[in-house]
């Protein structure tokens, strides 16, 4: 009889066939230390290349005892993880990227940590990176926002890997939240956190998939879910806008009184029209964007559809 699996390590995969038989190398490497308890959890998240090909053709050759499922799509990195996490099997979940940037030998350090039971979730915390420049900017700047406004115990680099016991998983997985952040929910379930600190390390095979449109995204769907930064900032426009309206209407009544404007109504009208519409449509956006998450969140549609499902309960032998 197969044991139950007591550590799960979820990679969600997206574009990364060249990197496939290095990240197997490495994994195997991983869970060897960890013993037969180990399993690897592969979601491919509807990959335009051969990704899952590769894995199907690969993990039965391997001495990794694994699961391998496919979205019908491709749903995003959260979707992924999601559906990874629900899968897996074990009393401890780490979640790794499949480019390697993060190295999964830190995943050891993640379950050395959680068995002791003094912290139910751990963290990466990324000391320095091996990125070009430019990305190295973006990053920064993105995760520097995203620490000063939404979760400010989060690392200055931002939480690219982490591992969890099974109630932190449970209760992330309860929350069934459309257009999210995974980091913040997994920041706003609280429970006790331990962070590991590591270099991120250069990318070797593909290109990244982590656009600026995409960070743009993550970053408002964080805004939104977790903070009330769009209201208090309309608050503040409209208060703003208010002081510097009634200003100039002194100003304008002023004028007119003292003979300078030679078309009364005239600015006071324009200027009332221009303030009005500026809040106006600010309000119909920040609101919107919020009424558009509710009506996202009503709809109950699954985060993503497995299309098929593969699992090996032995490990290979080499």
């Amino acid at each position: 009889m197969i044991a139950p699996a007591k550590y799960s390590i979820v990679v969600p995969v997206y574009g990364n066939e060249d990197g496939i038989p290095l990240l197997l190398e490495r994994l195997v490497e991983v869970t060897a230390s960890l013993g037969s308890d180990a399993e690897v959890v592969f979601v491919v998240d509807g990959s335009p290349d051969r990704s899952y090909e590769i894995l199907a053709e690969t993990l039965p050759t391997v001495a990794l005892r694994s699961q391998l499922i496919r979205h019908s799509r491709n749903f995003g990195s959260f979707a992924a993880i999601r559906t990874g996490m629900t899968h897996a099997a074990g009393e401890y979940i780490a979640v790794m990227a499949a480019d390697l940037q993060e190295p999964p030998e830190l995943v050891l350090d993640f379950f050395e940590v959680l068995s002791t039971g003094e912290a139910d979730v751990a963290v990466g915390r990324r000391e320095g990176r091996d990125d070009p420049l430019l990305s190295r900017l973006s990053s920064g700047a993105f995760w520097k926002v995203y620490k000063r406004w939404i979760f400010p115990d989060m690392p200055e680099g931002g939480v690219d890997i982490f591992a969890c016991n099974r109630a932190v998983a449970y209760e992330i997985l309860a929350l069934d939240e459309s257009h999210s952040s995974l980091v913040g929910l997994l920041y706003w379930v609280g429970f006790r956190r331990a962070e590991i600190s590591y270099r991120r390390q250069p990318r070797e095979h593909g290109k990244s998939g982590w656009s600026f449109s995409k960070k743009l995204r993550y970053l408002l769907d964080s805004v939104f879910s977790f903070t009330d930064i769009p209201l208090s900032l309309l608050i503040a426009v409209g208060t703003i806008g208010s002081f510097f309206t009634l200003v100039a209407g002194a100003v304008v009544l002023i004028a007119f009184l003292l003979g300078g404007i030679q078309e009364p109504g005239y600015t006071p009208l324009m200027m009332v029209i221009l303030f009005s519409t500026f809040t106006m449509l600010i309000a119909l956006g920040i609101v919107g964007s919020y009424v558009w998450r509710a009506f996202e969140n009503t709809k109950r549609r699954p985060g993503a559809i497995v299309m098929s499902r593969w699992e090996s309960h032995v490990r290979a032998d080499v």
